[in-house]
């Protein structure tokens, strides 16, 4: 059976002083009247059932995530005891999975994504799923074709395109090539010329069991520790031995960890639309603008302002004045104003105020 994965587990910090360690971009409404979390899962309504999603998160999260999703069991929650990236995350959700549905197919995705349609997504979680009922040993990724030459994401360059692919979908599919890191602009630039290059989406399929066999293989310290927590997983020992094991293993994407060592590796172009947030700019694109392009969320007067992005509540009125491309971003207890060039660098403003000890705003 096809089981959604959603991790949940992100800081969102380009979002601050709106995203803070207590309530991330994730669980925030940026880019429409519901959080992205929620967005993500009513994505799967029709494809999986409520009782088939698990959604991994950070355990200071687990109260906040079961409030917004109070059709997920508590069973399909799971709250990590720190970060560890998203080979951990992703081999745990799979050896809990495999208890109950050693046969499981997995859908693994990020909860700070948008996109549309979402019967678009569902029809290619499904194609996805029909390659790996066809070579269960097969890993299936998604690329998002590029609009420009973005030194944000990783890519994936595309090989030959798959032959005998199962009828299902429309979308193309290929072999990957490879796995390209996050390139310099020229770089970049070079990649959108050639054609042959997706956006990695972080999106995969795959068997449980293929997922484990892979782990096994690359990262066996990694997944003996996985196994320990797995094997407490109904006992009273559970969170004790699941905050001693994971806190035990290093921490690794899955990429690096599995994918870019795998042979049977196929890309989907996405038949999609797709935007991972990575900053204001962003919620910008997804709310569109006002007739002088100003993006507001909350209440604001502008007089003479331009161009500029507006986060605050409905019960504290931002007046911006004589404003052109800048950012406000208002919270009961931070603001920030930067000009939207440097909307990037909001991160430097996390660092630091770890550095000086400020904790009480992160």
């Amino acid at each position: 059976m096809l089981h959604a994965i959603v991790m949940a587990g992100g800081s969102g910090t380009r979002f601050w002083p709106a995203s803070r360690a207590a309530l991330p971009k994730q669980l925030l409404p940026l880019a429409g009247e519901k959080t992205l979390l929620e967005d993500t899962v009513d994505r799967l309504d029709g494809l999986v059932p409520p009782d088939r999603v698990m959604v991994v998160t950070a355990g200071r999260l687990l109260d906040a995530v079961r409030r917004q999703l109070p059709q997920v069991p508590d069973a399909g929650l799971v709250g990590e005891p720190c970060k560890r990236d998203t080979a951990p995350c992703i081999g745990l959700a799979a050896l809990l999975v495999a208890r109950h549905d050693p046969d499981a197919i997995m859908a693994v995705m990020p909860s700070d994504h948008v996109i549309r349609p979402a019967e678009g997504f569902r029809a290619a979680i499904r194609q996805a799923a029909a390659l790996v009922e066809q070579s269960p040993g097969r890993l299936v990724t998604f690329g998002i074709k590029p609009t420009y030459a973005a030194e944000c994401f990783g890519y994936i360059q595309q090989g030959e395109p798959l032959k005998a692919a199962p009828a299902e979908g429309t979308a193309a599919v290929h072999t990957v090539a490879q796995f390209r890191e996050k390139p310099p602009a020229a770089v970049a630039q070079e990649y959108l010329a050639a054609g042959n290059y997706l956006w990695n989406g972080g999106i995969f399929v795959w068997k449980a069991a293929t997922i484990l066999s892979a782990l096994a293989e690359r990262q066996p310290e990694c997944l003996a520790h996985l196994r320990r927590i797995a094997s407490a997983w109904d006992t009273p020992d559970r969170d004790t031995v699941f905050a001693e094991e994971f806190a035990a293993i290093k921490g690794i994407s899955i990429d690096y960890a599995v994918l870019e060592h795998a042979r049977d590796v196929v890309v989907i172009e996405a038949p999609f639309s797709w935007d991972d947030l990575g900053g204001w700019s962003a919620v910008a694109r997804q709310r569109g603008g006002d007739t002088d392009g100003n993006t507001v969320v909350g209440k604001h007067l502008g007089i003479e302002s331009l161009r500029t992005i507006v986060h605050t509540g409905d019960d504290h009125l931002v007046v911006t004045m004589g404003l052109q491309d800048m950012l406000v971003v208002h919270t009961a207890d931070a603001t920030l104003v930067a000009h939207r060039a440097h909307e990037e660098a909001v991160r430097k403003v996390v660092a630091e105020l770890e550095k000086r000890g400020w904790t009480e705003f992160l």
